[in-house]
């Protein structure tokens, strides 16, 4: 059976990094998967983007709204059959989302692979990564580090270089004078404790 994965980090971790790695074993074996991101996700357009600086094109932009299986199924219509899917970013996805993502791997025999956040900024769970954590098969943490050297398990928002702990859930890195910064617990904490002074 195949399965369905959640591969989850804090910012900075690797997930897009190691999702085109798996592309690329794949296309190296001369097959094919097909690479999914919400439409949620501006950042890098029709791309997934690494921060080291290598990206590659998405196959399919899925809108809130949108049904997975239907839009998987029109492309592989066009493109053939598909031996994995990926998907980057995948907390943005809904919850029923990520039920259908459930359902290709379960029932047509696809394994699907997962990379996200489990929270937000205001340590909020996603709503696609929510349902990913009752469902997935599998789940593993990519791990990266905190400035201070610990283990980072959350994300620090900045806007014009200053940690916010208010505000909309989704605002894209790199827009808006936004940045992402992932930090242990202590520094969150700390962080947090700073501007509360302010």
């Amino acid at each position: 059976m195949s399965k369905l994965y959640f591969r989850y980090g804090a910012m900075n971790c690797g997930k897009s990094t190691a999702l085109m790695q798996v592309m690329h074993n794949y296309e190296e074996r001369g097959m094919q998967a097909m690479i999914i991101k919400p439409f949620t996700d501006t950042k890098g357009g029709d791309q997934v983007v690494s921060r080291l600086g290598i990206a590659k094109k998405v196959d399919l932009l899925i809108k809130p709204e949108e049904n997975v299986i239907e839009a998987v199924n029109i492309w592989k219509q066009a493109h053939g059959s598909i031996q994995c899917i990926l998907v980057d970013e995948v907390q943005f996805l809904k919850s029923d989302q990520i039920d259908q993502l459930f359902e290709i791997a379960v029932t047509g025999h696809i394994p699907v692979i997962c990379y996200g956040l489990r929270t937000d900024f205001s340590m909020k769970g996603f709503e696609g990564s929510q349902r990913l954590l009752l469902l997935a098969h599998s789940l593993e943490e990519l791990k990266t580090i905190c400035r201070c050297g610990r283990k980072a398990i959350l994300n620090g928002r900045k806007i014009n270089g200053e940690f916010v702990f208010e505000g909309e859930q989704v605002a894209i890195d790199g827009e808006n004078q936004v940045e992402y910064e992932s930090l242990c617990a202590n520094c969150y904490f700390e962080y947090k404790e700073m501007k509360v002074r302010k």
